[in-house]
């Protein structure tokens, strides 16, 4: 089954940090572009990182940049997100998507995060 599993979510104090695993089945994850998305309460959906298939170029949304690494190990198929530093602001469901290369967008259930004192 071609599926996206996200985790390591949780509630964190400012300041804190996690990291989150975005598992792959049923595909080569290093291939694609993948991204990390969040979605805060009451807002839409904001570009977080993204990482290109094959070299690896990574990006970032500047309101994470320079707290947050994206990063794939290809041997366990995963993608991951370091996040150092968190704000409230950094509140929202994350979820990692990818398009496949033109295949269709797959993306997972979510990881919540929560930074709160």
């Amino acid at each position: 089954e071609v599926q996206l599993v996200e985790s390591g979510g949780g509630l964190v104090q400012p300041g804190g940090s996690l990291r989150l695993s975005c598992a792959a089945s049923g595909f080569t994850l290093g291939n694609y572009d993948v991204s990390w998305v969040r979605q805060a309460p009451g807002k839409g959906p904001e570009g977080v990182s993204r990482i290109n298939g094959g070299v690896g170029r990574q990006s970032y949304a500047d309101s994470v940049k320079g707290r947050f690494t994206i990063s794939r190990d290809n041997a366990k198929n995963t993608l991951y997100l370091q996040m150092n530093n968190l704000k409230p602001e950094d509140t929202a469901v994350y979820c990692c998507q990818t398009n496949r290369g033109g295949q269709g967008l797959l993306r997972g259930q979510g990881t919540q995060v929560t930074v709160s004192s």
